[in-house]
């Protein structure tokens, strides 16, 4: 990616129990200072951050990747590793044609690992995680 002109940030990787209750906590803040109710601000903010137990991050597997904003915007991150992430084993985990399917919002930024075969067969399948499992 670098080769081509392009910076990438790891963002967020591993994460504790703790550290992903405090995302959804301020998720869920940020909704609530929008104005919205306490369920409503909880279920948006459930849109977008999993519940603590449930977040990839908190297996390893999971990595959250930007442009570093300096060098490169967002759009040419998600765009290169839309094309070769698979070509390193891993795949975006919540595509935007996928959200019935996977329960989560479109995620440009989040890919998860699972082995070149298996990201190489999703990719080219045009599938999500849950549709190559099964």
């Amino acid at each position: 990616m670098r080769a081509e002109g392009i910076y990438p940030v790891v963002v967020s990787g591993y994460r504790t129990d703790e550290e992903q209750q405090q995302i959804l906590n301020d998720k869920t803040a940020s909704y609530r200072a929008e104005g919205y109710s306490d369920a409503d601000a909880s279920a948006l903010a459930e849109d977008w951050v999993a519940i603590p137990g449930t977040s990839e991050h908190q297996t390893g597997l999971a990595v959250d990747i930007n442009a570093d904003g300096i060098n490169s915007a967002g759009y040419e991150v998600y765009d290169w590793l839309s094309d070769h992430a698979h070509e390193y084993g891993f795949i975006k985990r919540y595509p935007e044609d996928k959200i019935e399917l996977t329960g989560i919002s479109n995620e440009p930024w989040h890919y998860r690992y699972v082995g070149r075969s298996a990201a190489e067969e999703i990719y080219k399948k045009g599938l999500c995680l849950e549709e190559y499992l099964g």
